[in-house]
């Protein structure tokens, strides 16, 4: 009885290393751009940031060609009301960055403020030369604040007899630019993306 079992776990071990050397030997990886239109599944994923930081860039850049002064935005980034976990400060970021390299606006750096007062704070207690000391009531001043949300909408094939299954997401993205004086809307726009899958019931 003893040799039957022993035999029987390494008739498994066996089993196990074959399946993991074919697994493994399967594998590959390859590069692909990031302009490629690619989805595996109706998921957000980066080619649809892509979509959504040229939409709203350029729309932004029509906004202030309009205006013959440079603002002076900030940005409190982008809330994610969907149910993933979708990090939207890659967004914010890609979307501050086309500003900023545009040279059309002036952004303030949010995140960075409370270094900013760290480092104001070690100069002014004498650690600096007086004349090498950062001016304080220099920083700049909002003339906007930038903010938006992104939301999505999912609906599942209701269950009946079938070989595939269907997920439709509709995700929204708001973006606004909130004029810091009168509180009015002066831009706003939105991106929409709607994806379709299907999956085999039974597949890998």
């Amino acid at each position: 009885m003893s040799r039957i079992y022993h035999s029987s776990h390494i008739f498994k071990a066996c089993v196990f290393a074959v399946l993991s050397v074919i697994l493994s030997g399967c594998a590959t990886t390859r590069d692909i751009s990031p302009e490629s239109s690619i989805h595996y599944d109706a998921s957000y994923d980066f080619a649809d940031k892509k979509k959504i930081v040229n939409h709203l860039s350029t729309s932004l850049m029509q906004f202030v060609d309009e205006s013959s002064v440079r603002p002076t935005l900030i940005s409190y980034g982008i809330g994610n009301q969907t149910s993933e976990h979708i990090n939207t400060g890659g967004i914010s970021d890609d979307i501050r960055l086309v500003l900023v390299q545009s040279g059309r606006y002036q952004m303030i750096n949010e995140a960075q403020r409370s270094n900013i007062n760290t480092e104001t704070d070690y100069q002014q207690a004498g650690n600096v030369a007086i004349s090498q000391r950062i001016q304080q009531g220099k920083q700049l001043g909002a003339d906007f604040v930038l903010a938006g949300t992104l939301r999505s909408i999912v609906k599942k094939q209701p269950r009946q007899i079938r070989f595939n299954k269907k997920k439709l997401v509709y995700y929204t993205l708001n973006l606004e630019l909130t004029d810091t004086e009168t509180g009015a809307v002066a831009w706003a726009d939105k991106v929409e993306i709607a994806r379709e899958s299907s999956q085999p019931i039974i597949g890998w």
